[in-house]
């Protein structure tokens, strides 16, 4: 067996490595590329190369391009660049802005690797006769006993990506490789200064790489010019508080910036209500939960999982540590998240991610949440 696991001598397996111009995934290349793997490296286009420019440090701009084709060059393998810019804005920016426009908090992130990169390049790795697709994410990829492909939590905590892989399947997992989850970010930019690489020092990526000034709002108003709807502010108790211009601006959880200043208690947005245009707040317990409700669920868990509630831990956004919680599968794809202890600002869009301690049992995104007594 070779480092990939696979019964074939490096020369003979041909690896397909996602180049986003950044250290992880050029080290990721340049490593196999010296073990004498056969790589080919592939950089999508995602969007207008004009505006990308304009900001670097961003997932596939321009700068970044040109970033991952001097390592290519450096290392002397094949490196190319797809334009995937339509399908794209179909699956990621198009989804993007409507969830918003439903008063969700969508993550382009996990569409992203769920739609552009871990069905469509994955389908044209193997178009290249590709034997793997390797990517330079942070989660650990390890083969059970009995043989099948799992997913953990990367090495450094820090830098783990599970949360935003939840959605990659058991037949993309016998396809896809991660060499870097076991290792700590410093190794990484360690073996980049040791490869001689121009980007070990490079930034990593903060933005959501089409959103690159933080302003969500405008790409939706850009992309569906309707998002602009005015409406109201409503407390829980029936007052209306003020206006709003347009609930895009708003999320679950958000206290300040809503507009409605001078009142004696701190408010939070509680709700959106897209059909009635309002903004629903109230004070700091109104958004404790306990039940969440989940929609297309990818489970990794056991192939004969119960449909009796079972323990877990899950996170319901990116940045936490995860919660006790119990899991039900139910019919079509859907669950019901129980949460040993209630939560603040659960909101629909984010993700819902499940966790056997450090293993990836899978996740869906949220549909809702309540709170349940008794």
């Amino acid at each position: 067996m070779n480092s990939l696991g696979l019964d074939k001598a490096p020369g003979d397996t041909r690896v397909v490595v996602a180049m986003s111009g950044g250290v992880d995934s050029s080290v990721t290349a340049a490593m196999l590329a010296d073990e004498g793997y056969d790589v080919v490296g592939i950089t999508l286009q995602l969007y207008d190369h004009g505006t990308a420019i304009e900001k670097r440090g961003a997932c596939c701009a321009g700068q970044d391009i040109y970033d991952a084709r001097r390592v290519a060059e450096m290392i002397d393998f094949p490196h190319y660049v797809l334009d995937y810019e339509s399908r794209f804005r179909d699956s990621v920016i198009d989804d993007f802005a409507d969830s918003y426009l439903m008063g969700e908090t969508p993550i382009p992130c996990v569409r992203c690797n769920q739609t552009v990169k871990f069905r469509d390049l994955l389908e044209t790795a193997q178009d290249l006769e590709g034997d793997v697709l390797a990517t330079g994410h942070y989660i650990d990829r390890r083969v059970e006993a009995d043989g099948t492909p799992a997913l953990y939590r990367a090495f450094d905590g820090s830098k783990d990506q599970s949360y935003f892989l939840f959605a990659t399947t058991r037949e993309q997992l016998d396809f896809l490789r991660f060499p870097l989850g076991a290792w700590p970010k410093s190794r990484t930019r360690e073996q980049a200064q040791k490869l001689g690489l121009a980007v070990a020092d490079k930034p990593d990526s903060q933005d959501i790489c089409f959103v690159p000034d933080g302003d969500y709002a405008r790409v939706v108003r850009k992309v569906r010019p309707q998002a602009d709807q005015p409406g109201e502010i409503v407390h829980l108790d029936g007052r209306v508080l003020g206006e709003h211009q347009g609930i895009i601006g708003y999320t679950i959880g958000q206290r300040k910036g809503l507009g409605i200043g001078g009142l004696a208690e701190p408010l939070y947005v509680v709700r959106l209500d897209p059909a009635a245009r309002q903004v629903i707040v109230g004070p700091r317990e109104a958004l404790d939960r306990n039940i969440v409700h989940v929609r297309e669920v990818n489970w990794l868990g056991a192939v004969d999982a119960s449909d009796d509630p079972q323990p877990i831990r899950v996170k319901l956004r990116s940045a936490m540590e995860p919660l006790d919680a119990a899991l039900t599968l139910l019919p079509d794809n859907h669950a019901e998240v129980t949460l040993m202890e209630a939560h603040a600002g659960v909101a629909p869009g984010q993700a819902a991610v499940f966790y056997d301690g450090d293993r990836l049992l899978g996740g869906g995104w949220i549909a809702g949440a309540e709170r349940r007594l008794g």
